[in-house]
């Protein structure tokens, strides 16, 4: 079944797609995230995200945690270096109280200063407890230094200095900056009609809503030259980053890249990284690629923890892979068995409900449009050998990639 969507005079966008289910899923996309801080405001996006559950004009914390629970149904969030997403899962039957419940949360948050204090010190323990796991925290300071201090590289805790300064002022002057209703999106994934699920919006979401101030312009990140790091931190095993610039969301080759990366280091045991460093030599338990691409930029990284003594040879196998693909074109039998694979994964994807919702609401505000299975599908079998290996050369080059280690 295909999407529909409606905009309010507000600005506000709404994406719905229909099923059989009876359980919905809906919720906002914002286009708010740690790259649209101020210096002063390292953390804030992600602050917001949690203050949003402690109060509005009618609720207070206690009252928005219960409104979903009592009904045996969710309410969560999250947030990235570009949006901020709050939704809930719910059975359609109580699908108007989550729009009313999360209505009021986007459009009547009030940020009370004894909840600032109390929610401070949750975020500082949940930095502090961050800088404990090293596997996790070299993704954030691989990306720092890909990006070399713009914002986009930030981490998405923030630091305790910028933490500390917070308080209703800031924080409601960040929320009205960009929770407005045009840099928002509106999704539903579930069995109610699109008809209904518009009358239901429009009487949480109308135009007295938005709010006073102009959105902060985004700069994409400048290129720099590459470099590697060695950091001594007395840990047990070496983990190690190497990557570099990728596809934004927008490049014509961003398909192609993400299918590059899913023969590389993607989730199949049957990655070129996996089968040579893990299966064929034994030298690691976890390595792996991942892409993200941002709407002006991207980043392709590979990751692995492996002994002291081995590092170095692990790094020689990984840059072997990494030229192989740079110098050997797809044979057409790996091409199509590449295809076959990343479709059946997609396809395994899709049928989780809230991986579909939650992607069409991140699809409809960078996009304006989602793009069902069959589309993609139709992507990936236009991807050629020829590509495959013009995108490996721009992006693997040895000369643009950066490494991260810490020991």
């Amino acid at each position: 079944m295909h999407y529909e969507s409606h905009r309010f005079s507000n600005g506000l966008r709404i994406i719905h797609l229909q099923n059989n289910s009876p359980v919905s899923y809906c919720g906002f996309t914002v286009g708010a995230g740690t790259r649209d801080e101020a210096s002063n405001e390292f953390g804030m996006a992600h602050f917001i995200e949690h203050m949003l559950f402690k109060g509005t004009k009618k609720r207070r914390a206690w009252h928005i945690l219960n409104r979903m629970e009592n009904v045996g149904g969710e309410l969560n969030a999250y947030t990235t270096k570009e949006e901020t997403v709050l939704y809930s899962v719910c059975l359609a039957d109580d699908t108007e109280r989550a729009v009313e419940l999360l209505s009021d949360i986007v459009f009547n948050s009030q940020f009370p200063e004894p909840e600032i204090e109390k929610e401070r010190e949750v975020v500082l323990d949940e930095i502090n407890s961050y800088k404990d796991n090293p596997s996790e925290q070299i993704f954030d300071d691989f990306e720092n230094l890909l990006f070399a201090g713009h914002e986009i590289g930030h981490n998405i805790l923030g630091v305790a200095d910028s933490l500390n300064t917070f308080n209703q002022t800031s924080c409601k002057r960040f929320f009205q900056q960009f929770y407005q209703p045009e840099n928002m999106v509106f999704f539903y994934y579930g069995k109610i009609p699109f008809s209904k699920i518009v009358r239901i919006t429009s009487k949480y979401m109308q135009p007295e809503s938005i709010f006073p101030g102009t959105q902060q312009k985004r700069t994409a990140p400048s290129m720099i030259a590459s470099d590697q790091i060695e950091m001594d931190k007395g840990l047990h095993q070496a983990h190690v980053m190497i990557g570099s610039r990728g596809y934004s969301l927008h490049d014509k080759n961003r398909i192609g890249l993400y299918f590059l990366n899913n023969l590389l280091g993607g989730p199949g045991m049957n990655s070129r990284l996996n089968l040579n460093l893990r299966e064929k030599h034994g030298l690691v338990y976890t390595v792996e690629s991942s892409l993200t691409s941002y709407s002006d930029t991207g980043i392709l990284s590979i990751y692995f923890g492996c002994d002291h003594e081995t590092k170095d040879k692990c790094l020689k196998l990984t840059y072997k892979e990494l030229k192989k693909l740079r110098e050997e074109k797809l044979t057409t039998a790996q091409l199509t068995a590449a295809q076959k694979q990343l479709k059946g994964q997609l396809g395994i994807s899709g049928d989780h409900s809230e991986n579909v919702a939650l992607g069409m609401g991140k699809s409809f505000l960078h996009f304006n449009r989602y793009d069902q299975l069959e589309e993609v599908y139709r992507k990936i079998d236009a991807i050629t050998s020829g590509q495959v290996l013009e995108i490996a050369n721009d992006v693997l080059d040895e000369k643009k990639l950066f490494r991260l280690v810490f020991q």
